[in-house]
């Protein structure tokens, strides 16, 4: 198991072949769906043939880049994943951060304690310069996430997200954060047990 990044609940290590089940579960729950293709699950014939392959290739093109695995460390059980890439159309330093989680866990703070240990990785580690998010507006849990990790409201627009069926468009919305502003949110933040 080829570990990246380590939190106080999770592991998020390197995907293999071996996660497609994994995939499977996670795209096969029509909630966790609901903002991505409308509560249509993915088929293991997509996840195999192209989410997965897509998901191993950033390992080599992008190094401290991709999908994660947000494995339990204290079960051991595949929570979902976390992405932090380079998108297509991104400025230099530039990367945009994701997740999708299993509904079990939501509302218990996963997907912050992820996205917080991906952002600081970014800006300590890899000269990231600027973080950006998007979600559904509708999309309050999201949203809530984006901004407990720092991420500010940058715009508002219409549009789709790649795995919405139709191409319909929706109201989304747009998150960011530069490390000069993360530096800023670390500097206030208290002490770890303070």
């Amino acid at each position: 198991m080829r570990i990246f990044l380590e939190t106080r609940r999770l592991v998020l290590r390197r995907f293999s072949v071996a996660d497609a089940d994994n995939l499977v579960a996670l795209d096969g729950d029509p909630d966790v769906m609901r903002f991505v293709s409308g509560g249509i699950p993915t088929s293991r014939d997509e996840i195999e043939n192209e989410t997965l392959p897509a998901f191993l290739a950033y390992y080599d093109r992008y190094e401290g880049f991709g999908f994660w695995a947000a494995i339990d460390k204290a079960s051991g059980e595949f929570l979902g994943w976390f992405h932090f890439r380079p998108h297509a159309d991104a400025a230099p330093g530039e990367v945009e951060l994701g997740y999708r989680l299993r509904k079990l866990v939501w509302g218990q703070g996963y997907a912050t304690e992820g996205s917080r240990a991906l952002i600081g990785k970014g800006f300590t580690e890899f000269g990231v310069r600027r973080v950006v998010a998007q979600a559904m507006a509708a999309n309050a849990a999201s949203r809530r996430v984006l901004e407990k990790t720092g991420l500010k409201l940058v715009r508002t627009f219409r549009g789709s997200l790649p795995h919405q069926p139709g191409g319909d468009q929706h109201a989304l919305v747009e998150y960011a954060l530069d490390q000069a502003g993360w530096r800023q949110d670390q500097a206030a933040r208290p002490a770890p047990g303070g």
